[in-house]
């Protein structure tokens, strides 16, 4: 009796609900899609006319495990969260009209981490898994392997050519991307001397906070967080004097922030670590700034506090204002770190608020640039385990259930799975029943196939969208480590110039021919 009713209710749900249409009338008529297919096809031949102009700025966006599922999802709830279906709308990612795969895979890792693929997609090189700026010649955790394999980030190259250059991001400044602008470091998890091992240190091996401040001393952006690896060991946080789990961390008595604030107290720098102090800075007057806006990683956007920790956007349009008074221009790395800390938690809600997030910061950087000589890239390092499916209907929210109950088990389950991960939960030797609790909630962990404190990365290519000079060049399946190359090449930085004396001595030419052109169609005119 239970088999036959769940037949009928499975039946109905994939009969009868979707006996009724849940998508507008106007997709009913063939001309609809013609329509917008057609639109789409004059946009795709407006692209035979490259842009091959010299990129004067350099944006890149990562989204730290966004694979494409995670996009596609992304997508999906921007809309829905505007009252729209979701599968219809547009990422500002998705109007960019360059796109290519990267392959993520590490030196010595099929499935990639975070620390090697930031070595390959800032400084231009594979490298081995847990390691930044230092090539595959250097051996994890082992600081002898570190003098001679360091390599040095785009963000360098861009500085070395008079270029003001930032990183924003909303985990700690010394998590592994960021740290691959900047450091050399045998392990990404030296955040502080705190947590390196003795015989590093008696080697001379920094640690990561450290080489934020001293490697590339005059970085012009930084924000993020991560203070309590800037302050003397039990050193009270500014916002959190009373816990003891945000005190500072360092062994070595320094205060890198009043170090910084000491150094650039004439050279207009500032300091902030809240919301408000950062919204009242006049970015004309600021020619470096840095924030530090929580003693480790910022709070997932959900849970943002919005009197004292900035969004992403907040911070990128501050960051973009403060860097485009160079009149060389800028390079800008930011990151969406904290989509990769939801999906390892399992907390697929968190890790797609933060992905929109990004989203808006893409679109709030587009309105403060030009396509004309901005070249701006967004990509991920790596993916996750991470999936949504059951033959969900349109419009269905993304974090709800499939229309159907599991053929086996006889139990519901939500559209969002993982293929491992802290979601893996049996209750009385069964599946969990995902009715009786509440899946809608932000922290929810989606269900698992395998049981992990922490779910894995996944190991398939990631989407690179491209817009702005050289953008083409984004094209195909490529290793990640050729992005910098791309990104390096369009604005004339690093090894890749000699096209650079080229395209200038062709400018004078070309002015020349339309100056010659608009007098000879002047000249005939008055003959006329």
């Amino acid at each position: 009796m239970e088999l036959l009713s769940l037949i009928l209710l499975w039946g109905f749900l994939l009969g009868g609900v979707r006996a009724k249409p849940l998508f507008p009338e106007h997709e009913k008529d063939p001309a609809f899609w013609h329509s917008w297919a057609q639109r789409t096809l004059r946009t795709a031949l407006s692209l035979q006319d490259l842009n091959k102009n010299i990129a004067k700025n350099l944006i890149l966006f990562l989204g730290d495990g966004m694979g494409v599922s995670t996009v596609t999802a992304a997508r999906i709830l921007k809309g829905q969260l505007n009252r729209q279906s979701g599968e219809e709308t547009e990422l500002e990612m998705d109007k960019f009209p360059y796109v290519a795969l990267a392959k993520t895979y590490n030196t010595d890792s099929q499935v990639a981490d975070s620390a090697g693929t930031a070595t390959a997609f800032l400084c231009g090189v594979k490298a081995n898994w847990g390691t930044v700026g230092v090539n595959a010649a250097a051996v994890r955790n082992q600081c002898n392997t570190t003098t001679g394999n360091e390599v040095t980030s785009i963000l360098k190259w861009a500085k070395d050519a008079g270029k003001s250059v930032g990183i924003v991001t909303t985990t700690r400044l010394n998590h592994a991307t960021p740290s691959a602008a900047y450091a050399h470091s045998v392990s990404r998890d030296w955040f502080s001397d705190a947590d390196m091992p003795r015989e590093a240190l008696q080697a001379g091996c920094k640690d990561i906070a450290r080489q934020l401040f001293e490697n590339i001393p005059d970085i012009n952006v930084i924000m993020g967080g991560g203070r309590r690896y800037m302050l003397p060991k039990n050193t009270s946080d500014v916002e959190y004097p009373n816990e003891a789990k945000h005190q500072g961390t360092r062994l070595d008595g320094r205060d890198l922030l009043e170090e910084w604030q000491m150094k650039m107290r004439h050279e207009r720098g500032v300091y902030v670590w809240n919301r408000r102090d950062l919204l009242a800075l006049n970015p004309n007057n600021v020619d470096y700034l840095l924030g530090l806006f929580e003693p480790s990683d910022m709070t997932y956007d959900l849970e943002r506090d919005k009197e004292s920790d900035p969004s992403l956007t907040e911070m990128v349009d501050m960051a973009i204002k403060v860097l485009r008074k160079n009149p060389r221009g800028f390079y800008l790395l930011v990151e969406g770190g904290r989509i990769d800390h939801g999906h390892h938690e399992g907390k697929a809600k968190q890790a797609l608020h933060e992905a929109v997030e990004m989203d808006r910061a893409i679109g709030r950087a587009g309105l403060l640039t030009s396509e004309w000589d901005t070249l701006t890239v967004v990509t991920a390092d790596h993916s996750h385990v991470f999936n949504f499916g059951g033959y969900t209907m349109r419009g269905t929210s993304i974090f709800g259930l499939a229309p159907m109950l599991s053929d086996i088990d006889h139990k519901p389950f939500t559209s969002i799975v993982y293929g491992n991960g802290p979601g893996y939960k049996v209750v009385n030797g069964t599946r969990e029943n995902v009715s009786t609790i509440d899946f809608y909630n932000d922290n929810y962990q989606a269900q698992a196939a395998v049981p992990l404190s922490l779910e894995t990365h996944g190991g398939e290519d990631v989407a690179v969208f491209a817009k702005g000079p050289m953008a083409h060049l984004l094209h195909g399946v490529h290793e990640q480590n050729y992005i910098p190359h791309v990104m390096a090449y369009a604005a004339c930085i690093g090894q890749n110039q000699r096209h650079c004396l080229y395209a200038r001595s062709e400018a004078p030419e070309l002015s020349l021919t339309w100056s010659s052109l608009f007098t000879l169609l002047t000249v005939g005119h008055l003959l006329c």
